[in-house]
Parts: structure tokens; C-alpha cells; sequence
């Protein structure tokens, strides 16, 4: 199985950093899939840049409606539009910072299949949800409620309390969620829901991506801070297992 190595670069990165970075991710050899989520504005220019390389190219976002009066926002329609094959959905930091509730993650993944993009859909649980013992059923209910009957796409487990702060679950933990949402994802999709697959997130870096990309269920890494550095994000996908 080939891992898939998604970049997710958030609120960073410049229109200059475009060419240099698709030069790299072109050049270094790998036998995992690649892929880059950038702000909006680059997607164009990231776009041309890749094109016929195979790598993919997403969006960190989109919205539920084609078109409409929803400033700010911008539609799947377009997304695919400007040459990307993918978009990021229902990720924590849309979740807590812009109030979004599973029904709307499920509505903007709609909106995605729709418009012909592949959602990459995220869950997982904070620290005090862990601690208490919520967090499969946690994920479970996500799941259920985020993705409509017609999906199909990559999931990807973050445990919020392990996004950008250095700290990473144990390779039992990530070991017992993945199999959980395998379980959860078959039940709701019994004739699909064992060929999607599931990355993993949460502060992967060069140091610890072999260990966690050799897990069961673990069919890649949604990468963050990491995927900023071309090197750092190379080798992360370097330590993807052979096929």
C-alpha cells in the first residue's frame, strides 16, 4: 500500500515560494504519493507549476454553496477550477476557530464530491476528551455525522491536542483509533469502507514518521509545520514504508 503524504500549510507560505517548493517535491524520488494543501491564492500558480507530475494539489477549505452571498468564502466549483484535486474539510482548527458542526463539514464534503474534488476529511478529539475516556466514540460520532452517504475520500485522525504542540499520541493509541475508525467507516459504508484511507496528523516530523507510517490502518500522514520545509516534508514521506 502506498502511503499518501499530504502537506497541510495553513496560514503560511508566499506566491514566491511556489516554484522552488514544486521543484523539490518533483526532483526527489519516493515511493510514497505527495500532495500540497496551500492558501487559496496559490493554488493557481501551484497548479501550472505541477502539472503532469502526478502530485496532488488541495485546498484547505470550501464552502457547502456553489455560489451565493457568503463573503470570505469560496466554492468547490471554483476550487477545481483553478487545477486542484482535493480540499481539506472539517479540520479542528475550522471546527473551534469558525464554529463548524459535523452537519456542516457533511454538507461542505458534499459540496466537494459534487464539484469532483476528493475531501479529505479530518477528526479527532481534545485532551480533556481523551482523559476521559471520549475519544473513540468521540471520533465515532464524528464520522457518523461528517460524512454523507456518497463519500468517498481519505480521512485523516488529528488528535487536537497533538497539532503543533511537539506531542504525539504512542504508537498503541494511533494503533487503536485508526482500528476503530476501520471498524466505524465499514459499518456505515459496508461496500466501501475498507479501501478508504485513513492518515494520520498531529506533529508528525521527520524524526517519528517512519514508526507512526509502519502503524496498521495508518495509510499516511496530513503533515503540517513540517510540510513548510521541503526537506523536512521529503523525508517524512522518505519514511514511508515500501509498497
Amino acid at each position: 500500500m502506498r502511503r499518501i503524504i499530504i502537506g497541510n500549510w495553513k496560514l503560511n507560505g508566499s506566491l514566491a515560494d511556489v516554484a522552488a517548493y514544486a521543484a523539490a517535491l518533483q526532483a526527489a524520488p519516493t515511493h510514497a504519493d505527495l500532495g500540497v494543501c496551500p492558501p487559496f491564492p496559490m493554488l493557481e500558480r501551484f497548479a501550472a507549476a505541477l502539472a503532469g507530475t502526478g502530485i496532488a494539489l488541495g485546498a484547505q477549505d470550501c464552502h457547502a454553496r456553489p455560489s451565493g452571498a457568503h463573503t470570505g468564502d469560496v466554492s468547490a466549483i471554483l476550487i477545481k477550477e483553478t487545477g486542484a484535486t482535493h480540499v481539506i474539510l472539517g479540520h479542528s482548527e475550522r471546527r473551534s476557530d469558525h464554529g463548524e458542526t459535523n452537519a456542516d463539514v457533511a454538507a461542505k464534503v458534499s459540496a466537494a464530491l459534487a464539484a469532483g474534488l476528493i475531501p479529505i476529511v479530518c477528526v479527532g478529539e481534545t485532551e480533556a476528551q481523551r482523559d476521559a475516556g471520549e475519544a473513540e466514540d468521540l471520533v465515532r460520532t464524528q464520522l457518523r455525522h461528517s460524512l454523507p452517504e456518497n463519500f468517498a475520500g481519505l480521512i485523516a485522525y488529528e488528535p487536537v491536542w497533538a497539532i503543533g504542540t511537539g506531542r504525539t499520541p504512542t504508537e498503541k493509541e494511533v494503533t487503536a483509533m485508526h482500528a476503530a475508525i476501520r471498524a466505524a467507516l465499514v459499518a456505515q459504508f459496508p461496500a466501501s469502507g475498507a479501501t478508504f484511507p485513513i492518515l494520520y496528523g498531529g506533529s508528525v516530523k521527520p524524526g517519528n514518521a517512519a514508526g507512526l507510517l509502519a502503524l496498521p490502518e495508518v495509510g499516511g500522514a496530513l503533515v503540517g509545520g513540517a510540510s513548510l520545509v521541503a526537506a523536512d516534508f521529503l523525508a517524512i514521506a522518505a519514511a514511508a514504508p515500501p509498497d
